[in-house]
């Protein structure tokens, strides 16, 4: 335990430094300061406890308040299907609570009273998970599913033909990011929790292509169709490219980033405030180790580029997924975390990353190791916005599947663990704390647009370059429009720009903290002011911007 109280009295200065520098106070003789903004958050997945009758949520949240977290990352949407009832995905079919129980109305509700955000998380590209197809006609599986044919299946395969990805004992559908139809679905599916319930965040996992591939670092998927048939009208090529294909494999990876920006920038148009995160792959060894991010699995096999979304501004937070063991027996486990940590504090540019830790794989005693190391300042000087345990309903190594005792039981341990001092070491989590602000949209200096590219007929197209001009013909940003013709632009300065595509053109104007939205080729550019946040948490205390070219 030595290890340990080091690590939580280094983390003790760290705050008391923090507070002393950044918190204002108007007497010699104030009361000690609260704890500095940070986020505290568990996963809560939705196949186990938490989340599908009241008095499991009910549980949840004191659970939560008992920790002193400060936020509940829900899984709402499973499979095609969601733990609530005004969603384009249907309602889950088993063992939640009868109508008319939903379980984010309650979920947000009872958090909201304790002081605790709730973020909706969602399993972007999931399907399902066998053949035995869900009831509701409306499910995406059904409607979309392999036994759709044509345009209308927007089923992923694999460059050797195989359709479904292994999992637990039964292998999962997975929608195609680079079918047009899938890329919408997905971005109207998230927008439309945003758009309907009180949620104070949309949490994204599984926004990447799949696992199962056939080599480490050879990209696999994404050979539905259509897909391809759309890469090869993009490129004018005509054969079907190999995996490992450059041109292919950056199509592919800019389809993920393409809907991660629609979310982003349709989520904003709805409610600004919302914080809209990504959970992100981190295996292996830290960048450094591999030659560099682009060596990474994260880059170059799953075609997740979460650094470019941070860099671009299109993510409020990534929370790397670092699940590695804290253990003797876990090889070079704990190095490893320790790389991506400080890869994720040190390149969190104009955004914020929280760094996720394995419970499940770990005794408390190592996670509160790794969480320690989490809240630490990188070797950079570098800080995380925060902290994220996977899961509630595993809360350490003897509550996963074959463990030796319960889910409850075991954070009950945690509990203790995060909050009551070790011998002379503080908590780690001594009292609450607040989430931390995002002055990039409670106090905004720039402003975004969203734009659809059509013909003269008015349809829609797709891969398509489009310039971002400012007022000295300079070229500022240039994107690709997505399978439906949409595209964006992030953090602008406010000013006139023109939007250039296929020798079209209009301009547009920005406004600091307003969504410019324009169909290029039609009239000018209409300016959306963005809706005033109702929850404004202002902070004093700034995270390091980790800006690393």
């Amino acid at each position: 335990m030595g290890w340990e109280r080091r690590a939580r009295a280094a983390l003790a200065l760290v705050l008391v430094l923090a507070i002393s520098t950044l918190t204002l106070s108007t007497s010699p003789a104030a009361a000690a300061p609260a704890a500095p903004p940070q986020l505290r958050a568990l996963w809560v997945d939705a196949f186990g406890e938490g989340l599908y009758d009241g008095d499991q949520i009910d549980t949840l949240v004191a659970q939560a308040r008992a920790m002193n977290l400060n936020a509940i990352v829900a899984q709402v949407v499973r499979r095609g299907d969601c733990f609530c009832e005004r969603s384009l995905a249907p309602r889950t079919e088993e063992r939640i609570a009868p109508r008319p129980f939903d379980p984010l109305d309650r979920l947000i509700e009872k958090a909201h009273a304790q002081g605790i955000q709730v973020h909706a998380w969602i399993i972007a590209t999931a399907a399902w998970r066998g053949n035995v197809p869900p009831a509701d006609p409306r499910h995406v599986f059904n409607a979309h599913g392999p036994s759709a044919t044509g345009v209308d299946n927007w089923m992923t395969r694999r460059s050797d033909g195989l359709d479904q990805v292994a999992g637990e004992g039964m292998r999962e559908w997975v929608l195609d990011p680079g079918h047009p139809d899938a890329q919408d679905w997905i971005v109207r599916m998230a927008t439309s929790i945003v758009a309907n319930y009180d949620v104070d965040g949309i949490n994204l996992d599984r926004i990447r292509y799949p696992d199962g591939n056939i080599a480490a670092n050879v990209p696999s998927w994404g050979y539905n169709p259509t897909a391809v048939a759309r890469f090869q009208a993009a490129t004018g090529r005509t054969d079907r490219p190999a995996p490992q294909d450059a041109q292919w494999t950056q199509w592919r990876r800019d389809q993920v980033t393409a809907i991660v920006r629609r979310v982003y920038l349709e989520s904003y148009a709805l409610k600004p405030r919302v914080r809209v995160s990504a959970d992100v792959i981190s295996y292996g060894a830290g960048p450094a180790s591999q030659g560099g991010w682009t060596k990474t699995r994260t880059y170059a096999e799953v075609l997740q580029d979460w650094r470019g979304w941070l860099s671009e501004g299109i993510l409020d937070l990534a929370i790397p997924m670092d699940y590695k063991r804290d253990t003797a027996t876990g090889g070079d486990q704990r190095r490893m975390y320790a790389e991506w940590s400080d890869f994720a504090k040190d390149n969190q540019f104009r955004r914020h990353t929280a760094i996720g830790s394995a419970l499940y794989l770990n005794d408390v005693d190592a996670s509160v190791r790794q969480i320690l190391q989490a809240l630490a300042p990188s070797a950079a000087g570098n800080v995380a916005a925060g902290w994220i345990g996977y899961s509630y309903r595993t809360p350490d190594a003897a509550s996963d599947v074959g463990g030796t005792r319960s889910g409850k039981a075991s954070r009950a341990d945690l509990t203790r663990a995060l909050t009551q001092p070790v011998a002379d070491a503080p908590p780690v989590f001594a009292g609450t704390a607040t989430v931390p602000d995002m002055p990039w949209k409670s106090r905004p200096s720039t402003g975004h647009a969203l734009g659809t590219l059509v013909d003269a007929a008015g349809a829609s197209l797709a891969d398509r370059a489009v310039k971002l001009v400012d007022a000295d013909g300079t070229t500022v940003r240039m994107v690709t429009t997505d399978g439906r013709g949409q595209f964006g632009f992030v953090d602008l300065a406010p000013g006139r720009y023109r939007v250039t595509a296929d020798e079209t053109s209009t301009g547009v104007t920005v406004t600091a903290g307003a969504l410019a939205t324009l169909t290029l080729g039609a009239a000018d550019a209409a300016v959306i002011p963005a809706a005033a946040d109702p929850n404004p948490a202002p902070s004093d205390y700034e995270f390091g911007s980790g800006l690393i070219p």
